[in-house]
């Protein structure tokens, strides 16, 4: 139990420390206007009030993210909680708050935008592409999930369920921003953050080993190795590149510039939390890997979830499983549908106030969405781990040179962008997924990556940023 509070008090002092570090860094100016007040729409710029900013930025980022994911991380054993602390403070806090406030200072636009401004016009078009495939996955399989469980649950057709989702999605991703999402997305935030709570101390209270096996080896019970697989599995609830196409929708409500510590950085690291929760429960529950993997083998982790809810909270458990592997992943499946809708709208520069520009852009999409998913996607499904971390490094490159070109002290996030460099280089060169290589070889080339990235990242220095907005100074 005490190893769960040092992680907890270092995450605690992460946000309180660590964040108003990268805050000063950053600059914030709290006289400087935000988009929404500014561009005012009444329909993404939407200006609501903090808290319930923080809680929709938590369920957008979240979904079942930090609690699928720790659950997997958990059969390495103790040392995931090292990258769940770690990866919250250095990395995915510093990643979510700089989407958050870059979009911010570039009117709100989406992650490819603010990514072209400092990278260049190439990789802007690249993100642009990468992000909407990357949305469109999420969106899609966050579809399927939740509609098959349904099914097992209530015995409806799972086509039926798929039709009533994608309705939802489509109503959800052309209404303003506050008319579903901000009023009944800060109910599952709160939801989420009830439910790990409540699991986590029933499971205190319980008759529970904490931390059965302490040791900080590697003992995932299928011999996977740790690096770097372990920073690929726990992405939500460490480092996420999917957050940055969720920090912008919030940034286009944002009322000051001050209130983005709170809710970028301090969101992350409440997933981190709530990581943190989900990892000690499925590391103490299960008594070793072993137990825990064969029930990942029969049902994956929505079995655990709905295993451990049941077990330490009965009915009301019960009741929180089905929020936690149905309705959270509706929640993140719609604001990815929208984030693609924005995105796409920014690259042709179409208003979105009219019902009709909306339109434009929301049934092609949702056609492609629904085609898409009555294929077998399951191979491509195989890289979103890859292509999640991908995104999250880009976004940590494009932190530090905003911040070198700026004069200031650029290593909060060039470290851990070139520590993922090399994780998502290696895992591409090692993974059966990728080029199968050994793991001595695709380390060599992965280093090798991070090495050409920092000289490119210093030369970066000597140029000038494209369309650079003397407004983001």
């Amino acid at each position: 139990m005490d190893i769960f509070f040092i992680c907890l008090a270092a995450l605690i002092g992460g946000y309180l420390i660590y964040s108003v570090v990268v805050d000063r860094i950053f600059g914030v100016d709290p006289d400087r206007a935000t988009p929404v007040t500014t561009m005012e729409d009444g329909v993404d710029f939407v200006a609501m009030p903090g808290w319930k900013l923080f809680l929709i930025q938590l369920l957008n980022i979240a979904g079942v993210g930090p609690i699928f994911g720790p659950i997997l991380g958990a059969l390495y054993g103790p040392v995931a909680l090292i990258w769940i602390v770690i990866g919250s403070i250095f990395a995915g806090g510093v990643h979510d708050y700089f989407s958050g406030m870059l979009s911010i200072r570039h009117n709100g636009e989406s992650i490819p935008e603010v990514v072209g401004y400092t990278l260049g016009n190439a990789v802007k078009q690249f993100m642009r592409g990468f992000s909407i495939i990357l949305l469109l996955l999420v969106g899609i399989v966050f579809v399927s999930s939740p509609a098959q469980l349904l099914t097992n649950l209530t015995g409806i057709p799972m086509g039926v369920l798929v039709a009533v989702i994608f309705c939802y999605y489509f109503i959800a991703t052309i209404l303003p921003v506050d008319k579903i999402i901000g009023r009944i997305y800060p109910f599952f935030g709160a939801a989420l953050i009830f439910m790990a709570l409540s699991l986590i101390v029933m499971l205190f209270v319980g008759d529970y080993d904490i931390y059965p096996q302490r040791s900080l080896s590697n003992l995932n019970p299928q011999g996977l190795p740790l690096w770097p697989l372990m920073f690929i599995t726990i992405a939500c609830g460490a480092l996420s590149g999917f957050h940055a196409t969720q920090s912008p929708l919030i940034a286009r409500c944002t009322g000051n510039e001050r209130q983005g510590r709170h809710i970028f950085y301090g969101a992350m690291i409440l997933e981190g939390i709530i990581a943190l929760i989900w990892a000690t429960l499925a590391m103490s529950f299960f008594d070793t890997p072993d137990a825990l993997n064969e029930v990942l083998s029969k049902g994956g982790p929505a079995l655990v979830v709905n295993t451990i809810s049941k077990e330490l909270l009965g009915g009301m458990g019960a009741f929180l499983a089905v929020i936690g592997v149905v309705f959270l992943p509706v929640s993140s499946g719609d604001t990815a549908f929208r984030s693609a809708r924005l995105i796409i709208a920014d690259f042709l520069h179409l208003s979105q106030k009219s019902n009709t520009k909306r339109l434009l852009i929301a049934v092609p999409l949702f056609v492609v969405g629904f085609i898409v998913s009555k294929t077998d996607f399951n191979i491509i499904w195989r890289y979103f781990g890859w292509a999640n971390q991908t995104l999250a490094t880009i976004v940590l490159w494009t932190a530090a040179v905003y911040l070198m070109r700026r004069g200031r002290f650029h290593w909060i996030a060039t470290i851990p962008a070139i520590f993922m460099t090399a994780v998502v280089v290696t895992f591409l060169f090692y993974s059966d997924i990728g080029f199968g290589m050994s793991m001595q070889f695709a380390t060599i080339i992965g280093t090798c990556a991070s090495l050409v990235c920092c000289v490119l990242f210093f030369l970066k220095r000597n140029t000038n940023a494209i369309q650079l907005n003397p407004e983001t100074e």
